[in-house]
């Protein structure tokens, strides 16, 4: 079951994409989780270049705010 996850950072929010290299506005995060019990599958970020374009996602834990360790 998919559904609209807590953001960890605001909308809009500048994020380094650790797994791919890239930088992006974080959009939105979807979690997957087990019908059954509502057990936590995974947790995705979708961002988007700045300035707009292609959106691509990427596991949450891979994401940190641009200027962060």
């Amino acid at each position: 079951m998919l559904s609209h996850g807590e953001l960890p950072y605001p909308r809009g929010t500048l994020v380094e994409d650790t797994q791919h290299g890239r930088t992006g506005e974080l959009v939105g995060v979807i979690e997957e989780r087990v019908k059954k019990d509502n057990r936590l599958i995974s947790r995705t970020a979708f961002l988007r270049p700045e300035g707009g374009g292609t959106e691509w996602d990427v596991p949450l834990q891979h994401i940190r705010p641009v200027g962060n360790p």
